[in-house]
């Protein structure tokens, strides 16, 4: 598997805190089944004020630190961007990274507040030819009274990113059922840790696939954790009905029966 969003790097952001955790965090990683993971600390002006080329030397720093431990993990740069004034213009002088220099961008807004002119922000990195990741939808406490809005972007061209420990519960029932719906209703790409730890928020990935087989099957969730963050490291473009939207193109959808979603399972 591929984990494209992961704050493996120590002591750069919020993440780990030090070389230690990393490489205990690295070693949950693999033990996952994880092979690939892109190091994407945060970029928010003010708070984490990081930038590519510190990213890129950091990533290469861990990754000898890794080769030392023989730990087989493979290591990739990019930034949890946050969504602010000015952002393409960042890009562009390659202050702020896309994931391995490609078209692709994790892209954060805000958290608990919609953000002024959130589409045509996200619309407009689209026309410059980048490929936004919208991070955790789910858990943005507007996104629910605002699921159209992510919808109409997917629809664009962006791609959204659901967290594993989203879809397990770990972030309460309410980002649960968001997680289940957008994966559910075909909008969700990509599956990713988000992981800061390795303990409260370690980097995993199987057991979150796993519900993704139990709601919309094996094939897709091998889409989310392989064949489009593949896609990804290779830069590959990947139209837009290869993104799932199953619910746009009319494709039917296993669903959950009553006991199911009774029981969470």
């Amino acid at each position: 598997m591929i984990d494209i969003h992961c704050h493996l790097l120590p002591g750069i952001d919020d993440g780990s805190p030090s070389l230690e955790t990393s490489i205990d965090m690295a070693k949950i990683a693999v033990a996952d089944g994880i092979a690939d993971v892109v190091c994407t600390p945060h970029i928010y002006p003010g708070l984490y004020n990081n930038a590519g080329p510190d990213i890129q030397r950091r990533v290469s720093d861990l990754q000898s630190a890794l080769e030392v431990a023989g730990i087989p993990l493979r290591l990739h740069y990019g930034a949890d961007t946050h969504l602010v004034p000015g952002l393409l213009a960042q890009i562009q002088s390659k202050t702020v990274p896309t994931i391995d220099g490609s078209r692709y961008l994790l892209l954060e807004p805000s958290h608990h507040v919609r953000p002024p002119q959130f589409k045509e922000s996200v619309f407009e990195l689209i026309a410059h030819g980048i490929v936004p990741i919208l991070t955790h939808p789910e858990r943005l406490t507007w996104a629910a009274q605002h699921y159209d809005d992510f919808t109409d972007l997917a629809k664009s061209g962006a791609w959204l990113q659901i967290t594993g420990g989203a879809l397990l519960g770990s972030f309460g029932n309410r980002a649960q059922e968001l997680a289940e719906r957008f994966v559910g209703d075909g909008w969700a790409a990509v599956l990713a840790s988000d992981a800061h730890s390795a303990t409260r928020r370690p980097p995993q990935l199987a057991a979150a696939k796993h519900r993704i087989e139990q709601l919309v099957g094996g094939d897709e969730a091998m889409k989310m954790v392989m064949g489009r963050p593949a896609a990804v490291l290779a830069n590959q473009a990947i139209p837009l009905e290869g993104i799932c939207i199953a619910a746009a193109s009319g494709v039917a959808k296993p669903q959950r029966s009553w006991v199911d979603r009774l029981f969470r399972r």
